[in-house]
C-alpha cells in the first residue's frame, strides 16, 4: 500500500513537471514533452488528461476575475469614444466646407482667365500674320487689347528667336532622316520588288496555259495593296507556295510608310511653310537626295561575283525611287514629277551604263540567268511606280548576248569532252530496250537494222546521241532567258534558232574541227566522224521540230529562221574528208622511208618488195573500214592514196640524190609497180568504173615501158602526137632517168669499149640524150 501511495506521489510530482514545460515551453518542442507521458506508467496518460483539465478550470477562473476586475473600464472607454465620433464628423464637415470654398475659387479664377485670354485672341489671322512676318504691323485691334499686358512685350521679343530654333531642330531632325533614310531604303526597295515578284507570279499562273508573251502590267500604291491586289490575293494558285509562309498564312507586305517615318519630313515642310522659307527647303531637299542618288547608284567593285550583289544595288536604287515616290504624292509640291522623272533618268542612264560593264565580267550563265531576273523584277517595280522602264528591257537584250555567249563557252566545254570520251566504234545494243533507250535519246531510224536480231550495232557512235541530248539542252537554257521579256512567241521562236545556230555554226563546228586535226585522231576515228556528221545532219529537222514544239510557232511562219545545222556538219564532213586524205598520204609516206632498193643490182629478185606489200595490205585493210562511208568519199580517199603512191614512186625514181639505176633496179622497180596496178585492178573500193583507178599509175607505167623496151624510136618519132604509146612521158622526166643509167653504164662496163653491143648502146644512149636535151630546150623556149 505504501509503494502504491509513492507510485502515485511520483506521478503527481511528474504530471505538474510536465504541465509547466507545456506552459513555459515553444509549441514546436511540445512533441518530446509529451512523449513521456505514454512511455510512463499505464493508464498514466488518463490521470495526466484529469490534471490538464483541472489546470484549465483554473486559468478559466482566473480569467474571469481578471475582466470582473476591469469592466468598469470598458465601459467608460467605449463612452468616450462615442463622444469622439460626434467631433470628428464635425471636424470632416468644416474640412469639405473648406475645399468647397478653395474649388468655387479655382472655378472663378478659371472663368477669369478664360475670358482675357479670349481679349488677348487676335482677330483672324493677326497671330499667324505675325508669327510669318514679324516685320510686318500686328493688327490694331489686337495690339489695342493686349498691350497692357507684359507677356506681350515678352512674346514679341521672343518670337523671332524661338522661329530659328525651331527651324534649326526640325532641320537636324530632317538631316538625320535624311542620313538614316538609306540604311531603310535596302529594306524598302526589297519589299517593294517581292511584290512585283508575287504579282507577276500570279499573273504566270493566270496565263500559263495562253501563249508566251502576255503580259499584264502591274499597278502598286503607295499607300497599300489595291482593290487589283486584294483581289489577286484571293484568287492565287494553291500551289503557289511561294507566297506564303511555312504555316499557310500569307506574308504581310510592308509599304514605304511602314518602314520609314516621314514625320521629320511632314514636320520640316510644315515649318518652313508657315515662316515662308519653303522654297529654301525644297532647293535643299532636293539637292541632298540627288546626292544620295548620285551614291546609291555607285556599285561596289566585286557586284559582278554575285547574285546578292547585284541584289543590294537594284533594293537600293528601288527604296530611293519608292520613298521619293511616297514624298511625292504625301507632300504638295515638295517633289514633283519633272523632279522625279529627271532624277529617274539620271539613274536610268547610270544603271545602264553599270550593268553593260558588270555583266561583261560574268562568265557563269546562271549568274547572268539571275541577272536577266532581277532586271526583269526591277524594271516591273519601277515600272508598277510609274517610272518608264524600256530602256531596261532593251539592255536585256544586250545581256541576252551575253548570256548566249556565256552559254556557248559553257557547252564548249562539253562538246570536247564528249568528243575525247568517245570510242569512236559502233554504239552496240543487246536487248530491245537498250535499243529503245538509245533512240528515245535520238531520233534514228533504220529499216534494215531494225529488222537484225539482237545483239546488233548502230552506225554511229555514243557521242551522236549525246551532242544531239546537249543541242536540247542548250535550246532549254536559252529559253530560260527568252521568258519574261515580254516579246511574242514569233520573237523567242527568232531568238532560240538564232542561237542554236551559233551554237552549230561557231561552237560545235570548231570543236569539231579542232577535234578532227588532233595528231592522236586516226583514220578509224575519222571514218566514224563523217558517219557520226551524216547522222546529226539527218537529225536537224527534228531539232527544228523541237523548237516548234517548245515555242508553239508554225514551221511555215514567213521569216522563220532555219537551223544552218546542214552546212555544220558537211562543212566537219568535208575536213574530216580532208583529214583522211591526208592521213593515207602520211601513212603511204611512212612506208615509202622503209624502201630499201639496190640500184646498182645487177637483174631484179623475181618479187616484189617487202614495204610495198605492206603498204598494199594496210592500204586493203584500211579500205574495208570504209565500207560504211558514203560511196564518193571513199572512192575519192581510194584515188587520192593511189596518185599519192604513184607519185611517190615517181620522185623516188627521180630523186636527185640518186645518181646511178641500173636495168636491174628498173626491173625491180617494175615489179613493184605491177603489184600497184593489181591492188588497182581489184577494185578495193567499189564504184569506179573501167580501169579508172589504175589511170593513177599510168605515168610510171608509160616510162617503165620506154626504158624497159627501150623503145625510144617510137618515142622520138611520135612524140607531141595524141595518139603516142608514151604520151605521159615528159622529155625531162626521160632525160632525168636516162641520164642515171648512162652513168651506171660507163662504171659498170669497163670492158664495154671492147665488145661492139655495148658500144653501140652507149652511143644509142648519148644520141637519145642529145635528142631529148633539145626537146626540154625547145620545151622550155
Amino acid at each position: 500500500g505504501n509503494r502504491g501511495r509513492n507510485d502515485t506521489l511520483e506521478c503527481v510530482t511528474e504530471h505538474e513537471r510536465i504541465l509547466q514545460e507545456i506552459e513555459s515551453t515553444d509549441t514546436a518542442c511540445v512533441g518530446p514533452t509529451l512523449r513521456s507521458i505514454y512511455d510512463d506508467q499505464p493508464n498514466a496518460h488518463k490521470r495526466f488528461m484529469e490534471k490538464l483539465d483541472a489546470r484549465i478550470r483554473n486559468h478559466d477562473r482566473e480569467i474571469e476575475k481578471m475582466c470582473n476586475f476591469h469592466h468598469q473600464g470598458f465601459v467608460d472607454a467605449i463612452t468616450e469614444l462615442l463622444k469622439v465620433r460626434a467631433d470628428s464628423e464635425k471636424l470632416m464637415v468644416t474640412s469639405q466646407t473648406d475645399e468647397v470654398i478653395h474649388c468655387r475659387l479655382q472655378q472663378r479664377n478659371m472663368v477669369t482667365t478664360v475670358e482675357k485670354l479670349q481679349l488677348c485672341l487676335p482677330e483672324s489671322t493677326g497671330l499667324t500674320e505675325y508669327g510669318q512676318n514679324t516685320q510686318q504691323p500686328v493688327d490694331c485691334g489686337f495690339v489695342c487689347r493686349v498691350s497692357q499686358y507684359r507677356f506681350c512685350q515678352i512674346m514679341a521679343e521672343n518670337l523671332p528667336r524661338l522661329r530659328e530654333e525651331i527651324k534649326e531642330i526640325s532641320m537636324s531632325d530632317l538631316k538625320d532622316f535624311l542620313e538614316s533614310i538609306r540604311k531603310h531604303s535596302d529594306k524598302v526597295g526589297e519589299m517593294a520588288m517581292r511584290q512585283a515578284q508575287k504579282h507577276r507570279t500570279f499573273n504566270s499562273a493566270l496565263t500559263k496555259q495562253a501563249c508566251l508573251g502576255h503580259y499584264t502590267k502591274p499597278v502598286y500604291s503607295v499607300i497599300g495593296p489595291t482593290h487589283a491586289h486584294i483581289h489577286n490575293a484571293l484568287m492565287r494558285d494553291d500551289d503557289d507556295v511561294d507566297d506564303e509562309d511555312e504555316d499557310g498564312t500569307e506574308e504581310e507586305i510592308l509599304m514605304a510608310h511602314d518602314l520609314v517615318d516621314f514625320s521629320p519630313v511632314y514636320r520640316c515642310l510644315h515649318i518652313y511653310t508657315v515662316l515662308g522659307n519653303r522654297e529654301t527647303f525644297e532647293n535643299y531637299y532636293r539637292k541632298q537626295r540627288k546626292k544620295q542618288a548620285r551614291l546609291v547608284l555607285q556599285p561596289q567593285g566585286n557586284m559582278h561575283e554575285t547574285v546578292e550583289g547585284y541584289t543590294r544595288y537594284f533594293n537600293q536604287i528601288v527604296g530611293f525611287f519608292v520613298v521619293e515616290d511616297h514624298i511625292l504624292h504625301a507632300t504638295r509640291g515638295l517633289v514633283t514629277r519633272p523632279f522625279t522623272d529627271e532624277l529617274w533618268n539620271m539613274a536610268l542612264s547610270k544603271i545602264i551604263a553599270v550593268l553593260r560593264t558588270h555583266s561583261s565580267y560574268c562568265d557563269d550563265p546562271d549568274l547572268v540567268l539571275d541577272l536577266k531576273n532581277l532586271i526583269v523584277i526591277f524594271a516591273d517595280t519601277l515600272q508598277g511606280y510609274g517610272f518608264p522602264v524600256n530602256r531596261l528591257f532593251d539592255l536585256l537584250f544586250e545581256v541576252r548576248d551575253q548570256y548566249n555567249e556565256t552559254l556557248l563557252k559553257k557547252w564548249s566545254l562539253v562538246f570536247r569532252e564528249i568528243f575525247e570520251l568517245d570510242n569512236y566504234s559502233p554504239i552496240p545494243v543487246e536487248t530491245e530496250e537498250e535499243y529503245k533507250l538509245v533512240i528515245s535519246r535520238f531520233p534514228f531510224h533504220d529499216a534494215e537494222i531494225e529488222k537484225q536480231d539482237f545483239p546488233k550495232k548502230l552506225p554511229m557512235s555514243q557521242s551522236v546521241p549525246q551532242i544531239y541530248t546537249q543541242v536540247k539542252e542548250f535550246i532549254y537554257a536559252s529559253l530560260k532567258f527568252s521568258e519574261s521579256l515580254h516579246r511574242s512567241s514569233t520573237e523567242i521562236d527568232d531568238m532560240l534558232r538564232k542561237s542554236t545556230n551559233l551554237l552549230l555554226t561557231r561552237t560545235l563546228n570548231s570543236c569539231l574541227q579542232n577535234h578532227i586535226k588532233k595528231p592522236h585522231i586516226g583514220l578509224t576515228e575519222l571514218v566514224q566522224i563523217i558517219i557520226n556528221t551524216t547522222h546529226l545532219e539527218q537529225a536537224c529537222r527534228y531539232l527544228e521540230d523541237f523548237i516548234t514544239n517548245i515555242t508553239n510557232v508554225s514551221p511555215e511562219t514567213v521569216h522563220t529562221t532555219r537551223l544552218y545545222g546542214l552546212s555544220t556538219f558537211k562543212d566537219a564532213r568535208h575536213a574530216a574528208e580532208g583529214e583522211i586524205y591526208t592521213k593515207l598520204n602520211q601513212k603511204i609516206d611512212e612506208f615509202i622511208q622503209l624502201a630499201d632498193y639496190d640500184w646498182n643490182m645487177a637483174e631484179s629478185d623475181g618479187r616484189a618488195s617487202g614495204y610495198l606489200m605492206d603498204l598494199i595490205n594496210f592500204l586493203r585493210s584500211t579500205f574495208q573500214v570504209f565500207t560504211h562511208l558514203p560511196g564518193k568519199v571513199a572512192q575519192t580517199a581510194c584515188m587520192s592514196a593511189c596518185k599519192h603512191l604513184s607519185t611517190s614512186l615517181m620522185q623516188m625514181l627521180l630523186d636527185t640524190e640518186l645518181k646511178q639505176i641500173s636495168m636491174g633496179a628498173i626491173q625491180q622497180f617494175n615489179l613493184d609497180v605491177i603489184q600497184c596496178e593489181l591492188f588497182a585492178s581489184s577494185e578495193p573500193v567499189p564504184g569506179f568504173q573501167g580501169d579508172t583507178l589504175q589511170m593513177a599509175f599510168i605515168d610510171l607505167r608509160q616510162l617503165l615501158d620506154l626504158f624497159l623496151v627501150w623503145d625510144w624510136s617510137t618515142y622520138l618519132a611520135d612524140y607531141g602526137q595524141p595518139t603516142s604509146k608514151y604520151l605521159r612521158v615528159s622529155p625531162a622526166t626521160a632525160l632525168a632517168l636516162l641520164e642515171k643509167m648512162k652513168d651506171t653504164s660507163k662504171k659498170n662496163n669497163i670492158f664495154s669499149q671492147f665488145r661492139k653491143n655495148e658500144r653501140d648502146k652507149q652511143k644509142l644512149i648519148e644520141t637519145v640524150v642529145k635528142q631529148l636535151r633539145s626537146l626540154v630546150n625547145l620545151m622550155s623556149s
